[in-house]
Protein backbone atom coordinates (compact mmCIF):
# COMPACT_ATOMS: atom_id res chain seq x y z
CA UNK A 1 0.00 0.00 0.00
CA UNK A 2 1.24 3.77 -0.65
CA UNK A 3 0.99 6.55 1.40
CA UNK A 4 -1.57 7.62 -0.24
CA UNK A 5 -4.03 4.57 0.44
CA UNK A 6 -3.49 4.61 4.19
CA UNK A 7 -4.44 8.53 4.39
CA UNK A 8 -7.81 8.89 6.03
CA UNK A 9 -9.86 11.59 4.54
CA UNK A 10 -9.46 13.99 7.62
CA UNK A 11 -5.60 13.89 7.26
CA UNK A 12 -6.07 14.49 3.26
CA UNK A 13 -8.32 16.92 4.10
CA UNK A 14 -6.03 19.05 6.24
CA UNK A 15 -3.45 18.73 3.94
CA UNK A 16 -5.47 20.09 1.30
CA UNK A 17 -6.42 23.19 3.61
CA UNK A 18 -2.78 23.62 3.79
CA UNK A 19 -2.54 24.03 -0.09
CA UNK A 20 -5.88 26.67 -0.36
CA UNK A 21 -6.55 28.54 2.74
CA UNK A 22 -10.05 29.05 1.77
CA UNK A 23 -10.54 25.24 2.44
CA UNK A 24 -9.49 26.07 6.34
CA UNK A 25 -11.55 29.14 6.28
CA UNK A 26 -14.61 27.49 5.28
CA UNK A 27 -14.19 24.93 8.13
CA UNK A 28 -13.60 27.57 10.51
CA UNK A 29 -17.02 29.37 9.75
CA UNK A 30 -18.94 25.63 9.48
CA UNK A 31 -17.41 25.62 13.57
CA UNK A 32 -18.69 28.65 14.77
CA UNK A 33 -22.25 28.18 12.19
CA UNK A 34 -22.10 24.70 14.73
CA UNK A 35 -21.02 26.71 17.77
CA UNK A 36 -23.97 29.19 17.37
CA UNK A 37 -26.94 26.60 16.71
CA UNK A 38 -25.71 25.09 19.84
CA UNK A 39 -25.43 28.21 21.71
CA UNK A 40 -29.05 29.37 20.36
CA UNK A 41 -30.28 25.55 21.56
CA UNK A 42 -28.60 26.29 24.70
CA UNK A 43 -29.98 30.13 24.98
CA UNK A 44 -33.68 28.31 24.50
CA UNK A 45 -33.63 25.65 27.01
CA UNK A 46 -32.50 28.53 29.27
CA UNK A 47 -35.27 30.72 28.73
CA UNK A 48 -37.74 27.76 28.98
CA UNK A 49 -36.71 26.52 32.54
CA UNK A 50 -36.44 30.14 33.19
CA UNK A 51 -40.30 30.53 32.49
CA UNK A 52 -40.97 27.14 33.84
CA UNK A 53 -39.42 28.14 37.32
CA UNK A 54 -41.73 31.48 36.87
CA UNK A 55 -44.89 30.05 36.87
CA UNK A 56 -43.83 27.15 39.96
CA UNK A 57 -43.04 29.99 41.54
CA UNK A 58 -46.33 32.48 40.94
CA UNK A 59 -48.51 29.35 41.52
CA UNK A 60 -46.73 28.39 44.89
CA UNK A 61 -47.12 31.92 46.13
CA UNK A 62 -50.46 32.43 44.75
CA UNK A 63 -51.08 28.69 46.75
CA UNK A 64 -49.31 30.24 49.74
CA UNK A 65 -52.34 33.48 49.86
CA UNK A 66 -54.67 31.22 49.35
CA UNK A 67 -54.17 28.80 52.00
CA UNK A 68 -52.20 30.80 54.37
CA UNK A 69 -55.16 30.33 56.75
CA UNK A 70 -55.50 26.66 56.72
CA UNK A 71 -54.07 26.12 59.63
CA UNK A 72 -55.56 29.08 61.58
CA UNK A 73 -58.94 28.03 59.74
CA UNK A 74 -58.54 24.26 61.41
CA UNK A 75 -58.21 25.76 64.93
CA UNK A 76 -61.51 28.38 64.77
CA UNK A 77 -63.18 25.41 63.73
CA UNK A 78 -63.81 24.23 66.66
CA UNK A 79 -64.44 27.49 68.49
CA UNK A 80 -67.44 27.33 65.76
CA UNK A 81 -68.38 23.64 66.57
CA UNK A 82 -68.43 24.59 70.36
CA UNK A 83 -70.77 27.23 69.68
CA UNK A 84 -73.10 25.67 67.67
CA UNK A 85 -73.40 22.92 70.46
CA UNK A 86 -73.91 25.13 72.76
CA UNK A 87 -76.30 26.95 71.01
CA UNK A 88 -78.57 23.52 70.43
CA UNK A 89 -78.02 22.54 73.91
CA UNK A 90 -80.25 25.43 75.22
CA UNK A 91 -83.74 24.10 76.12
CA UNK A 92 -86.79 25.91 74.47
CA UNK A 93 -88.30 26.71 77.39
CA UNK A 94 -84.93 29.40 78.20
CA UNK A 95 -84.90 30.40 74.64
CA UNK A 96 -88.27 31.81 75.17
CA UNK A 97 -87.52 33.22 78.88
CA UNK A 98 -87.52 37.31 78.53
CA UNK A 99 -83.97 37.07 81.13
CA UNK A 100 -82.20 34.47 78.34
CA UNK A 101 -83.40 35.96 75.00
CA UNK A 102 -80.75 38.88 74.82
CA UNK A 103 -78.22 35.81 75.73
CA UNK A 104 -79.66 33.12 72.72
CA UNK A 105 -79.67 36.17 70.38
CA UNK A 106 -76.25 37.36 70.76
CA UNK A 107 -74.73 33.98 70.22
CA UNK A 108 -76.94 33.11 67.52
CA UNK A 109 -75.63 36.36 66.01
CA UNK A 110 -71.69 35.30 66.92
CA UNK A 111 -72.99 32.23 64.93
CA UNK A 112 -73.99 33.63 61.99
CA UNK A 113 -71.03 36.29 62.16
CA UNK A 114 -68.17 33.14 62.13
CA UNK A 115 -70.23 31.69 58.89
CA UNK A 116 -69.94 34.95 57.16
CA UNK A 117 -66.24 35.21 58.00
CA UNK A 118 -65.72 31.73 56.75
CA UNK A 119 -67.27 32.66 53.40
CA UNK A 120 -65.64 35.59 53.55
CA UNK A 121 -62.61 33.03 53.29
CA UNK A 122 -63.31 30.90 51.23
CA UNK A 123 -64.24 28.05 53.88
CA UNK A 124 -67.79 26.19 53.36
CA UNK A 125 -69.38 23.51 55.07
CA UNK A 126 -69.72 20.12 53.48
CA UNK A 127 -72.65 18.39 52.70
CA UNK A 128 -73.22 15.72 54.52
CA UNK A 129 -76.80 14.42 55.52
CA UNK A 130 -78.82 12.40 52.70
CA UNK A 131 -75.45 12.32 50.12
CA UNK A 132 -73.35 9.04 49.66
CA UNK A 133 -70.30 8.81 51.46
CA UNK A 134 -67.15 10.38 49.56
CA UNK A 135 -64.27 8.92 51.87
CA UNK A 136 -62.26 12.72 50.03
CA UNK A 137 -64.87 14.81 52.05
CA UNK A 138 -66.42 12.40 54.53
CA UNK A 139 -64.94 10.12 57.44
CA UNK A 140 -67.13 7.49 58.25
CA UNK A 141 -67.77 6.63 61.90
CA UNK A 142 -70.18 4.40 62.60
CA UNK A 143 -72.82 1.97 60.42
CA UNK A 144 -76.16 2.54 61.43
CA UNK A 145 -79.18 0.26 60.39
CA UNK A 146 -81.65 2.36 58.15
CA UNK A 147 -83.98 2.04 55.52
CA UNK A 148 -81.85 4.09 53.32
CA UNK A 149 -79.22 2.43 50.62
CA UNK A 150 -76.11 1.03 52.11
CA UNK A 151 -73.68 4.07 52.23
CA UNK A 152 -75.95 6.61 52.67
CA UNK A 153 -74.67 8.91 55.20
CA UNK A 154 -77.58 9.27 57.98
CA UNK A 155 -75.95 10.93 60.53
CA UNK A 156 -73.58 13.82 60.86
CA UNK A 157 -71.45 14.05 64.07
CA UNK A 158 -68.92 16.73 63.79
CA UNK A 159 -69.53 19.18 59.91
CA UNK A 160 -66.64 18.96 57.67
CA UNK A 161 -65.25 22.09 55.52
CA UNK A 162 -63.22 22.89 52.40
CA UNK A 163 -60.98 25.69 52.03
CA UNK A 164 -61.28 26.90 48.41
CA UNK A 165 -60.60 23.64 46.97
CA UNK A 166 -59.19 21.72 49.47
CA UNK A 167 -60.09 19.86 52.53
CA UNK A 168 -59.86 21.60 55.72
CA UNK A 169 -61.58 18.83 57.75
CA UNK A 170 -63.67 15.52 56.87
CA UNK A 171 -67.19 15.83 57.77
CA UNK A 172 -67.81 12.75 60.75
CA UNK A 173 -70.64 10.61 59.65
CA UNK A 174 -72.70 7.98 60.31
CA UNK A 175 -73.87 6.08 57.15
CA UNK A 176 -76.32 3.36 56.75
CA UNK A 177 -75.48 -0.36 56.85
CA UNK A 178 -76.17 -2.90 54.43
CA UNK A 179 -78.49 -5.26 54.35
Amino acid sequence: MSDIDQNTPADLREETAEAAPEVASNDRVAELENQLAEAKQNVLYAQAEIQNVRRRAEKEAQDARAYAATAFARDVLSVADNLSRGLSAIPADLRADDKMKGLVTGLEATGRELESVFQRHGITKIAAEGQMLDPNKHQAMLEVPSDQPAGTIVQEMQAGYMIKDRLLRPAMVGVAKAG
